[in-house]
């Protein structure tokens, strides 16, 4: 049986410090940014030496209304072959929305957000879960998201879902700590009447991370300090079950080593505060489950209150999700019952994060533009939602200042110009000018 103990999120900036830390009994790696046939060395190294690495994947969009695609199901299978993982995690959210249940353009969110706690909703991602989980070779386990805004209208706590969803389709629970922390500060929600109603023997694993508050909203920016509060939380989960194993979350704004190290022995010290490191048998001592949990599971969920949702429940959560969506992307009106301002916070917050992962996607673009970078993309974006992923939106973004007249200088413009060419093509432009000079003739005439 396979075991976890404390673990930290492995990221290529932090892949040599994470080599040399002492006390990493395994690592989580993003899915979509591993390549099955071209391993990272350091990824390698630490599997030679025993070290489990989970992948957590961002893209699958669970909670969203469409089905699992069978595509991204399939790419996930392989990466948890490529590493053999014990488990595979997901996160209940949706990320997309609009398509045929619509009859509206697909819209992409770039971001987790959150899953409306209704029995339509629940319905839904109970078959998603089980469609996924007979996708998948390994066992499944979900995460609870943070989130800046609330559905009108729920009809469960968080607790209450996560309950539900466990009993009737088997899958494991990751929890975030800090997330049930962030939706304490945002949403009111109180995290020990959530861990009250969790499911805790179908814990898979924890998640432990940072972030900030300005204005009355709490970010989850993995990009800062644990803070006690977080901790706090996992003293309190670890005195109600022993954790089969804890993880620290940074994905940018790393510090050094030494830093990261202490936001671990922090994180030890507050499993055994609340028992969790002696009385329940501490960390890395805990297996993971390899099934579902007693008395639930694929043959139990047949047995659900619903059992396979009505389309109808799908094309109703998928009318909700896309004016939500739409609203926040788009510009389109605030859907009834939703805190407007907060939906204002929430549209910054995902404009921001594109002009980011497109700057990491595209680092040749903030080279380019300079300080005029984020302030053309933030306006970019205010008009064109992304429909089709990040490295499509940075071919548009460019695509949109050659068009629009945005960039006055030549040098600029040529730069831009040629980044554009080298990328849009299915292939890398030859150097030969013949050849070149044919190709971009060929895309003016296609565009016209």
């Amino acid at each position: 049986m396979e075991r976890l103990g404390t673990g930290i999120g492995w990221r290529p900036e932090i892949a040599d410090a994470v080599e040399r830390m002492p006390g990493i009994d395994w690592v989580e790696v993003v899915a979509e940014n591993v390549c099955p046939g071209h391993l990272p060395e350091s990824l390698r190294r630490l599997r030679e030496r025993g070290v489990t690495v989970v992948p957590h994947g961002v893209s699958l969009g669970l909670g969203g209304a469409e089905r699992p695609d069978a595509g991204r199901l399939a790419a996930l299978a392989e990466r948890v072959e490529a590493l053999g993982a014990p488990l595979v995690t997901e996160h209940i959210a949706f990320v997309r929305a609009g398509g045929p249940l619509t009859a509206s353009p697909r819209l992409e969110a770039g971001h987790l957000l959150p899953v409306p706690r209704t029995r339509d909703a629940l319905d839904v991602l109970c078959e998603n879960i089980r469609i996924a989980q007979d996708a998948l070779p390994v066992p499944l386990a979900v995460e609870n998201i943070a989130a800046l805004i609330s559905w009108p209208g729920e009809e469960m706590t968080e607790g209450q879902f996560l309950y539900d969803l466990a009993d009737r389709t088997g899958v494991r629970l990751l929890i975030d700590v800090a997330n049930l922390h962030t939706n304490h500060v945002n949403r009111a929600e109180d995290p020990a009447e959530a861990l009250a109603e969790l499911p805790l023997e179908a814990l898979a694993y924890v998640h432990v991370a940072g972030g900030f508050e300005r204005d009355g909203v709490w970010h989850d920016s993995h990009a800062h300090p644990v803070p006690r509060p977080v901790l706090d939380i996992l003293t309190d989960l670890a005195s109600r079950v022993s954790p089969p194993g804890v993880l620290l979350e940074r994905d940018e704004n790393f510090p050094e080593p030494g830093e990261l190290e202490g936001e671990l022995r922090s994180i030890r010290d507050a499993v055994e505060k609340g028992g969790g490191g002696a009385g329940h048998g501490g960390l890395g001592r805990a297996t993971v489950a390899q099934g579902p949990p007693s008395g639930t599971g694929r043959a139990a969920s047949s047995e659900g209150s619903a059992g396979a949702p009505a389309e109808v429940a799908r094309q109703r959560l998928a009318l909700a999700q896309t004016a939500l969506l739409s609203a926040l992307v788009a510009g389109t009106p605030a859907p009834e019952g939703f805190d407007r301002v907060r939906l204002g916070v929430q549209a910054r917050a995902l404009a921001g994060k594109r002009a980011d992962v497109v700057a990491k996607v595209a680092p040749e673009l903030p080279l380019i533009l300079g300080a005029g970078y984020r302030p053309a993309f933030l306006a970019y974006a205010q008009g064109s939602p992304m429909t089709d992923g990040y490295r499509r939106d940075a071919l548009t973004f460019a695509e949109h200042l050659l068009l629009g007249g945005a960039l006055t200088e030549a040098r600029t413009r040529r730069q831009v110009r040629e980044w554009w060419l080298e990328r849009s093509g299915p292939a890398p432009r030859s150097r030969r000018p013949a050849v070149r000079l044919a190709r971009a003739t060929r895309k003016v005439l296609l565009r016209r």
